[in-house]
């Protein structure tokens, strides 16, 4: 935790006292942090104590009303090696996952570029309602780490789950996170993601629903390990956030291939998420082809195969994971390609699994290796299942 730079939210909650031990763990192993409070908070704790605890000025409002000063939430954005809200309520957690900016806290959330981790802290039934566990769900989806509250006496008097974890277990989720951070630094690794577009004139081309989350998920959390990713991305509206991630943009399976071929060298690992078009047109019109009374018929010819390039000229040190979509005969299928690209493993998912697939927020995947064994995990969200596939690959880098 030393050198390590933590902003500290804290929300509107009677558990905001705890707030006061976080800080001083953190402080004592070396970490420097800096408090926003909202208002309501400030009637659970003072900033005066935050203030002395953390040796930093405590931040409420937008700017400092007596001198004019800015508190800028981008700038805490782009400090901050993790963003801890603890405790965090129900109403706070509504707005993050609703992208509402009323207050410093929620500005700087949404200008963030580390991980943030929540941990929240209510009333048994505010927590259990369906409407917080559909909030809780939508942040996990998008990257947000919740340290789960625990169950017992709460302020209300009744007894069940909603009640803040104990600083040291919170503290502890942060130690965690920092030492798993190192688990791949000094490696440089190549994902692909998205879908490719391939063109039949000027306004039309052939391709596919390919979101491009699992990808970036993967990305996000290769470079969450200390990785650094060269992410080649095809047509997607989705934008990598880490500064450890370099993004390359293909348009089509060409450009792609020839991004991938020409970095694979330096990588110590490669992961082919992107959804490549198979075919593509032998010809295309650099205008848009008018309506016809007859016919139209486009000839195809097929991509070059990214995957099985890079397996060919693969290294015994470098690591290749593929991916595969599959609608019948999956494992059969899916061990086809494994060996026939020179894969160390394959990650296989299904349409035939609701919840899993293309534009979803979560997926379903078998990871098939090249020993012959397998792991099936279940349905999650992609950026828990990027969590497991990065799990495998720094088992393999470091075997």
């Amino acid at each position: 935790m030393r050198g390590k730079k933590i902003i500290l939210g804290l929300t509107g909650s009677i558990a905001a006292y705890k707030a006061a031990i976080i800080v001083r763990l953190l402080v004592k192993q070396g970490a420097e942090v800096k408090v926003i409070m909202t208002n309501l908070a400030k009637e659970f704790i003072s900033p005066l104590t935050m203030a002395s605890l953390s040796k930093n000025p405590v931040l409420v409002d937008f700017y400092n009303p007596e001198n004019g000063d800015w508190n800028s939430h981008i700038d805490l954005g782009l400090w901050a090696d993790a963003y801890l809200i603890a405790p965090a309520t129900a109403n706070t957690m509504a707005k993050m996952a609703c992208g509402i900016a009323d207050n410093l806290l929620l500005t700087t959330y949404l200008s963030l570029r580390c991980p943030v981790f929540v941990a929240p802290a209510m009333d048994c039934d505010m927590f259990a309602h369906v409407a917080t566990q559909k909030n809780i769900e939508t942040l996990r989806n998008i990257g947000v780490s919740f340290i789960e509250p625990d169950s017992g006496e709460l302020a209300s008097g009744l007894s069940g789950k909603g009640r803040l974890a104990e600083p040291e277990v919170i503290v502890q989720h942060l130690n965690q996170y920092f030492a798993n951070s190192q688990q791949l630094v000094a490696k440089t690794i190549l994902v692909t993601a998205g879908p490719t577009y391939e063109k039949i004139d000027s306004v039309r081309f052939v391709g596919n629903y390919s979101s491009g989350k699992m990808g970036y998920a993967i990305a996000e959390e290769l470079a969450g390990k200390g990785a650094s990713v060269l992410l080649v991305s095809g047509p997607t509206h989705l934008n990598a956030h880490s500064s450890n991630i370099e993004t390359i943009r293909a348009h089509n399976a060409d450009e792609m291939y020839k991004a991938c071929l020409g970095v694979f060298q330096q990588c110590d690992a490669a992961v082919m998420c992107a959804a490549v078009a198979d075919f593509t047109p032998v010809h295309s019109a650099d205008n848009k082809i008018k309506r016809g009374q007859a016919n139209l018929n486009i000839e195809m010819k097929p991509t070059l195969d990214i995957a099985a390039a890079l397996g060919k000229i693969k290294k015994p040190n470098q690591v290749l994971v593929g991916f595969a979509l599959e609608t019948e005969n999956e494992k059969e299928n899916a061990r086809g390609k494994l060996k026939k690209k020179n894969l160390d493993f394959i990650v296989l998912n299904s349409l035939n699994h609701t919840g899993a697939g293309f534009g979803c927020d979560t997926n379903k995947v078998t990871v098939l290796r090249s020993d012959g064994s397998e792991t099936e995990y279940e349905l999650k969200p992609k950026t828990e299942v990027a969590k497991d596939i990065v799990g495998e690959i720094i088992a393999m880098l470091h075997s």
